[in-house]
Protein backbone atom coordinates (compact mmCIF):
# COMPACT_ATOMS: atom_id res chain seq x y z
CA UNK A 1 0.00 0.00 0.00
CA UNK A 2 1.06 3.76 -0.42
CA UNK A 3 -0.19 6.78 0.76
CA UNK A 4 0.26 10.13 0.73
CA UNK A 5 -1.52 13.26 1.80
CA UNK A 6 -2.86 15.66 0.06
CA UNK A 7 -5.17 18.57 1.66
CA UNK A 8 -6.49 17.30 4.84
CA UNK A 9 -7.13 13.93 2.79
CA UNK A 10 -5.31 10.57 2.78
CA UNK A 11 -4.90 9.51 -0.46
CA UNK A 12 -4.32 5.53 -0.99
CA UNK A 13 -3.43 2.86 -3.28
CA UNK A 14 -3.76 -0.50 -2.78
CA UNK A 15 -3.90 -3.90 -4.80
CA UNK A 16 -7.37 -5.52 -3.44
CA UNK A 17 -11.00 -6.37 -3.92
CA UNK A 18 -13.05 -3.89 -4.01
CA UNK A 19 -15.80 -5.37 -1.93
CA UNK A 20 -13.63 -5.84 1.20
CA UNK A 21 -12.97 -2.35 2.18
CA UNK A 22 -13.26 -0.59 5.02
CA UNK A 23 -14.40 2.58 4.00
CA UNK A 24 -17.66 4.30 4.50
CA UNK A 25 -18.55 4.03 0.96
CA UNK A 26 -17.21 2.20 -1.93
CA UNK A 27 -17.92 3.36 -5.95
CA UNK A 28 -19.48 1.19 -8.31
CA UNK A 29 -18.19 1.25 -12.14
CA UNK A 30 -22.00 1.12 -12.94
CA UNK A 31 -23.84 0.70 -16.27
CA UNK A 32 -26.27 3.39 -17.16
CA UNK A 33 -29.54 0.87 -15.74
CA UNK A 34 -27.68 0.61 -12.46
CA UNK A 35 -27.98 -3.01 -12.74
CA UNK A 36 -25.81 -6.06 -12.03
CA UNK A 37 -23.79 -6.90 -14.53
CA UNK A 38 -20.45 -8.03 -15.05
CA UNK A 39 -16.84 -7.00 -13.31
CA UNK A 40 -16.97 -4.49 -10.47
CA UNK A 41 -20.99 -3.56 -10.65
CA UNK A 42 -21.55 -7.52 -10.58
CA UNK A 43 -19.42 -8.10 -7.99
CA UNK A 44 -20.41 -5.40 -6.27
CA UNK A 45 -24.08 -6.37 -6.77
CA UNK A 46 -23.36 -10.00 -5.55
CA UNK A 47 -21.54 -8.89 -2.42
CA UNK A 48 -24.47 -6.29 -1.96
CA UNK A 49 -27.78 -8.89 -2.27
CA UNK A 50 -30.69 -7.96 -4.07
CA UNK A 51 -31.46 -5.20 -1.58
CA UNK A 52 -28.95 -3.15 -3.93
CA UNK A 53 -30.77 -3.56 -6.99
CA UNK A 54 -34.03 -3.26 -5.22
CA UNK A 55 -33.13 -0.07 -4.41
CA UNK A 56 -31.15 1.28 -7.77
CA UNK A 57 -34.29 0.03 -10.11
CA UNK A 58 -35.79 3.18 -7.84
CA UNK A 59 -33.05 5.27 -8.84
CA UNK A 60 -34.03 6.13 -12.65
CA UNK A 61 -30.92 5.15 -14.04
CA UNK A 62 -27.88 7.36 -14.58
CA UNK A 63 -25.65 8.59 -17.28
CA UNK A 64 -22.35 8.91 -17.99
CA UNK A 65 -19.99 10.70 -15.61
CA UNK A 66 -22.96 11.85 -13.13
CA UNK A 67 -23.26 9.92 -9.56
CA UNK A 68 -26.01 8.36 -6.80
CA UNK A 69 -25.94 6.50 -3.80
CA UNK A 70 -27.70 4.25 -2.07
CA UNK A 71 -27.35 2.07 1.02
CA UNK A 72 -24.63 -0.99 1.09
CA UNK A 73 -26.82 -3.67 2.15
CA UNK A 74 -24.77 -6.82 2.99
CA UNK A 75 -21.46 -5.04 2.16
CA UNK A 76 -18.98 -3.62 4.97
CA UNK A 77 -19.78 0.13 3.48
CA UNK A 78 -22.66 2.18 4.84
CA UNK A 79 -23.11 3.47 1.03
CA UNK A 80 -22.70 2.44 -2.44
CA UNK A 81 -21.36 5.58 -4.51
CA UNK A 82 -22.90 4.61 -8.58
CA UNK A 83 -21.37 6.26 -11.28
CA UNK A 84 -21.07 5.28 -14.84
CA UNK A 85 -17.78 5.86 -16.61
CA UNK A 86 -17.33 6.30 -20.56
CA UNK A 87 -16.93 2.93 -22.64
CA UNK A 88 -13.86 3.31 -24.52
CA UNK A 89 -13.96 4.42 -28.15
CA UNK A 90 -10.65 6.48 -28.34
CA UNK A 91 -13.55 9.96 -28.57
CA UNK A 92 -11.85 13.06 -27.05
CA UNK A 93 -14.68 13.48 -24.65
CA UNK A 94 -13.74 10.19 -22.77
CA UNK A 95 -11.36 12.16 -20.11
CA UNK A 96 -13.92 14.56 -19.53
CA UNK A 97 -16.59 12.45 -19.02
CA UNK A 98 -14.19 10.04 -16.53
CA UNK A 99 -12.94 13.41 -14.95
CA UNK A 100 -16.35 13.84 -14.18
CA UNK A 101 -17.11 10.30 -12.67
CA UNK A 102 -14.26 10.84 -9.72
CA UNK A 103 -15.38 14.65 -9.63
CA UNK A 104 -19.15 13.85 -9.37
CA UNK A 105 -18.67 10.77 -6.81
CA UNK A 106 -16.62 12.43 -4.64
CA UNK A 107 -19.11 15.36 -4.56
CA UNK A 108 -21.86 13.00 -3.83
CA UNK A 109 -19.76 12.05 -0.75
CA UNK A 110 -18.32 15.11 0.70
CA UNK A 111 -22.81 15.81 0.42
CA UNK A 112 -23.81 12.77 2.74
CA UNK A 113 -21.06 13.21 5.17
CA UNK A 114 -19.07 10.53 3.88
CA UNK A 115 -15.63 10.50 5.41
CA UNK A 116 -13.73 7.51 3.55
CA UNK A 117 -14.23 6.07 0.16
CA UNK A 118 -12.92 3.61 -2.41
CA UNK A 119 -13.01 3.47 -6.06
CA UNK A 120 -11.89 0.86 -8.69
CA UNK A 121 -9.77 2.20 -11.23
CA UNK A 122 -13.04 3.36 -13.29
CA UNK A 123 -13.72 1.96 -17.01
CA UNK A 124 -10.73 0.14 -17.20
CA UNK A 125 -12.37 -3.19 -16.87
CA UNK A 126 -14.77 -4.27 -19.97
CA UNK A 127 -15.74 -0.62 -20.64
CA UNK A 128 -11.74 -1.01 -22.31
CA UNK A 129 -10.67 2.43 -21.22
CA UNK A 130 -6.43 1.58 -21.34
CA UNK A 131 -4.77 1.35 -17.26
CA UNK A 132 -2.38 4.01 -17.93
CA UNK A 133 -4.52 6.93 -19.78
CA UNK A 134 -7.45 6.02 -16.89
CA UNK A 135 -5.12 6.85 -14.27
CA UNK A 136 -3.48 9.91 -15.15
CA UNK A 137 -7.02 11.07 -15.43
CA UNK A 138 -8.32 9.42 -12.15
CA UNK A 139 -5.26 10.56 -10.14
CA UNK A 140 -5.21 14.71 -11.82
CA UNK A 141 -8.93 14.62 -10.85
CA UNK A 142 -8.86 13.29 -7.28
CA UNK A 143 -5.84 15.26 -6.24
CA UNK A 144 -7.56 18.59 -7.46
CA UNK A 145 -10.56 17.72 -5.64
CA UNK A 146 -8.88 17.01 -2.66
CA UNK A 147 -7.28 20.26 -2.66
CA UNK A 148 -10.11 22.11 -2.49
CA UNK A 149 -12.51 22.01 0.68
CA UNK A 150 -13.47 18.61 1.72
CA UNK A 151 -14.19 16.71 4.52
CA UNK A 152 -13.12 13.60 3.16
CA UNK A 153 -10.72 11.85 5.43
CA UNK A 154 -9.92 8.63 2.89
CA UNK A 155 -10.11 8.03 -0.30
CA UNK A 156 -8.72 4.99 -1.40
CA UNK A 157 -8.15 3.31 -4.82
CA UNK A 158 -8.85 -0.62 -4.96
CA UNK A 159 -6.47 -1.57 -7.68
CA UNK A 160 -7.24 -5.04 -9.61
CA UNK A 161 -4.04 -6.55 -10.14
CA UNK A 162 -0.28 -5.03 -9.76
CA UNK A 163 -0.02 -3.44 -13.32
CA UNK A 164 -3.15 -1.27 -12.64
CA UNK A 165 -1.32 -0.37 -9.11
CA UNK A 166 1.81 0.85 -10.90
CA UNK A 167 0.11 2.79 -13.38
CA UNK A 168 -1.59 4.64 -11.05
CA UNK A 169 1.81 5.38 -9.00
CA UNK A 170 3.25 5.71 -12.64
CA UNK A 171 0.40 8.59 -12.89
CA UNK A 172 0.97 10.32 -9.45
CA UNK A 173 4.93 10.21 -10.10
CA UNK A 174 4.05 11.70 -13.44
CA UNK A 175 1.52 14.44 -11.67
CA UNK A 176 4.21 15.11 -9.16
CA UNK A 177 7.03 15.74 -11.72
CA UNK A 178 4.97 18.15 -13.26
CA UNK A 179 3.47 20.35 -10.51
CA UNK A 180 6.28 19.68 -8.09
CA UNK A 181 6.42 16.90 -5.01
CA UNK A 182 4.14 17.92 -2.26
Amino acid sequence: MKEIQVGKTKLQFVVGDITAQDTEAVVNAANTRLSPGGGVAGAIHAAAGPGLWEECSKLGGCATGEAKISKGYDLPNTYVIHTVGPVYRGSPDEPRLLRSCYLNSLTVADAHGVKSVAFPALSTGIFGYPVDAAAQVAIQAIREYLQGDTRLETVRMVLYDQAAYDAHLKALDALDAGVGAR
